[in-house]
């Protein structure tokens, strides 16, 4: 037979809530809820009352053929969010990518039928836009400044469930991610921060609430490994987007990564910053090819301009390029500094 005070040391711990005793007062410590979440739970909590509202759930219609070619109506869904007051948002291309009719829901309920302004395959953006005045925008950050291992946020609608949020880190930076035009997406940001199919589009913020990236992929065989386009990417494509609806690239034909300088070598050429980008891949026949850019060369300018990431070369790559030489200034074996000149053709 259990004892009496056995009974009601079982009874004392079912009743267990939260450090008291269902009916005991909450120490005086505890008054305020915030004091109850660790210091990484209130910065993830602050992140997501800061970002969710303008964060909205994409939804799509598009007119396809079955193998009998008859036409019929599918549907598919995204994320993204609003980065201007005036109804701009900003997802990934494939999410919107051959749709008849977009929608675009914030989290209070509120659709809006969507205009497609423009979308980049090359780097997999969209920029749609509602009309709406007085929306709630995110901020954006600035994706140079991220270090490995810093807190990330995706907030998004995976699988259609609204409004949800997973934490991680960032993983990696500078990885290349093939869009689906077959065209490399350089400077890509891997976090370990979990997306599932309807995260794409949406944003992974840091721990201030400022967006740094839009998730766009995931290894579907893998766990942890998760992709975003950085936000310095984002402002270029969806500048030129919002102005003339499509992206007119001028065509190098190497792929590279951003790597730190020697500080001697800085020093002794008296470069005006401590990086620069390293090829990995020159197209046979291509303008890089032809003009002696080869593996391993690191290009530190661009008509005398500094070249610091990816992103600075192709912010010169624009359809002002197209067929105008370039002087690019390269060292070879991390030492020796020399010129090539290399003339852009169209990107097909």
């Amino acid at each position: 037979m259990v004892k009496s005070n056995e009974n009601d040391a079982v009874l004392r711990l079912l009743n267990y809530q939260g450090g008291n005793a269902v009916g005991s007062p909450a120490p005086a410590t505890l008054e305020n809820d915030s004091l109850l979440l660790d210091a990484y739970s209130q910065t993830v909590v602050r992140v997501v009352e800061d970002v969710g509202p303008s964060v909205v759930h994409i939804r799509v219609k598009q007119k396809k053929r079955d193998r009998g070619g008859r036409e019929r109506e599918a549907e598919g869904s995204g994320s993204g969010f609003v980065f201007a007051p005036d109804g701009y948002i900003v997802t990934n291309n494939h999410v919107v990518e051959e749709a008849a009719v977009i929608e675009a829901i914030l989290p209070n309920g509120t659709g809006f039928t969507a205009e497609l302004i423009g979308r980049d395959a090359a780097t997999d953006l969209a920029v749609i836009r509602v009309l709406g005045t007085g929306l709630p925008a995110a901020r954006l950050g600035d994706s140079d400044k991220l270090k490995v291992g810093q807190l990330a946020i995706a907030i998004g609608n995976p699988l259609g469930f609204q409004s949800t949020v997973t934490a991680g880190v960032i993983s990696a930076l500078g990885r290349s991610l093939q869009s689906t035009t077959g065209r490399l997406i350089e400077n890509i940001i891997q976090t370990d921060a979990a997306l599932n199919p309807g995260n794409s589009g949406g944003p992974l913020v840091d721990s201030t609430g400022y967006v740094i990236g839009i998730n766009t992929a995931i290894i579907q065989s893998a766990q942890g490994i998760c992709f975003a386009i950085p936000i310095n990417t984002m402002r270029w494509v969806v500048s030129i987007l919002i102005r003339e609806g499509k992206v007119t690239r001028g065509f190098l034909g190497i792929s590279g990564q951003n790597v730190p300088l020697p500080v001697r070598v800085v020093r002794h050429y008296n470069l005006k910053t401590g990086t620069g980008v390293q090829v990995v891949n020159v197209t046979p026949n291509s303008p890089a090819f032809i003009s002696g850019l080869r593996e391993g060369d690191i290009i530190i300018s661009i008509n005398d301009a500094p070249v610091a990431t990816i992103n600075d070369i192709h912010h010169r790559l624009t359809q002002e390029a197209i067929g105008r030489p370039l002087t690019i200034g390269i060292l070879k074996d991390w030492t020796t500094l020399s010129t090539v000149t290399v003339v852009p053709v169209a990107a097909m």
